[in-house]
C-alpha cells in the first residue's frame, strides 16, 4: 500500500469536513429563491431544516473515516459537531461516542461548549456547566457558523440541564433550577410547566413549597429494543462498505 495515498485520502477528507461546515450550517436554499429550488425534490419544511441538517451532519461526521480524519487532522471540528448534537436533540444516540471523543481529545482541543459536555455528562458538576454555557453564549455570538443558532442552542442546552438534573433527583427546588439555569422564578417555572406539558414528562410542581417532584421512570422493553437496533442498518451498511472496498484493493494488489 502507498503511503501517500493514505495520507492524501485523509487530506481530502479533512476538507471535505470543513467545507461541509458551510452547507450544515449556512443552509444555501434558505437564500435561494421558490422558483429556484429544484421541483420534486423531498426537503423538510423551513422550520425542520435545521434539525434535519444538524442530524445529517452528525451522522456524516461519526462515520468512523472522517471521525478518524476530524480526531487526526481537525479537532477543532469538534465544536460544531458537538453544537450539532445540542442544537438537534439527538443526545440519547451520539452522546456516549461524543463524550468519548471529547475527553479523548481534551488536551488538543477544548472550548466552552466542549467543556460544557464533559462538566455535564462526565463530571455532573451542574456549576461549572452552568458557567460554560455563559461562556458558550459568547463564543456563538462570535463564531460565523453559530451566531444563526444561539437561541435554539441555548434553549436546548437549558433543557439539557434540566434532563440531566432531572435523571438523579426526584425533588427539584425550584429556585436552585431558576439558578442553574440562569433564568428569574417566574421564568423559571413557566419554563418548566411549558417543557413538562411538551415533553410529556412524569412530573408535578408543587407551587406552595416550590418543588418539581418527579415521577417515577422506566423504559419499556419495546423502546429499549428500538433504542438498541435504531443504527443497525446505518451500521450494516458501514460494514458491508468496508468489506467491498477490501476487495477491491486486495483486486488492485493482485
Amino acid at each position: 500500500r502507498n503511503p501517500g495515498h493514505h495520507l492524501e485520502q485523509l487530506q481530502l477528507r479533512s476538507w471535505l469536513l470543513h467545507w461541509s461546515i458551510f452547507i450544515f450550517f449556512k443552509n444555501p436554499m434558505e437564500e435561494e429563491p421558490e422558483e429556484s429550488k429544484t421541483e420534486g425534490l423531498e426537503v423538510p419544511a423551513a422550520a425542520d431544516m435545521p434539525v434535519y441538517l444538524m442530524t445529517q451532519m452528525i451522522e456524516f461526521f461519526i462515520s468512523q473515516k472522517y471521525l478518524n480524519a476530524l480526531q487526526t487532522n481537525c479537532p477543532w471540528l469538534l465544536r460544531y459537531l458537538t453544537a450539532a448534537v445540542i442544537i438537534s436533540k439527538a443526545r440519547r444516540r451520539t452522546l456516549r461516542l461524543l463524550v468519548n471523543v471529547i475527553r479523548q481529545e481534551q488536551y488538543t482541543y477544548r472550548d466552552p461548549i466542549t467543556e460544557f459536555i464533559e462538566c455535564l455528562c462526565v463530571k455532573f458538576d451542574f456549576e461549572a456547566a452552568q458557567e460554560k454555557l455563559l461562556e458558550c453564549e459568547k463564543v456563538l455570538v462570535g463564531d460565523y457558523f453559530l451566531q444563526g443558532f444561539q437561541e435554539t442552542f441555548m434553549n436546548n442546552a437549558r433543557l439539557f440541564i434540566f434532563e440531566t438534573y432531572c435523571r438523579i433527583h426526584t425533588k427539584i427546588d425550584t429556585k436552585m433550577l431558576s439558578a442553574k439555569l440562569n433564568m428569574g422564578n417566574e421564568d423559571a417555572e413557566r419554563w418548566i410547566v411549558n417543557l413538562i406539558r411538551e415533553a410529556k414528562l412524569d412530573a408535578k410542581i408543587d407551587s406552595e413549597q416550590g418543588h418539581v417532584i418527579m415521577g417515577k421512570r422506566h423504559a419499556s422493553s419495546y423502546q429499549q429494543t428500538i433504542d438498541k437496533t435504531k443504527d443497525l442498518t446505518y451500521r450494516s451498511y458501514q460494514l458491508v462498505n468496508n468489506v467491498l472496498n477490501m476487495h477491491n484493493e486486495q483486486k488492485q494488489q493482485q
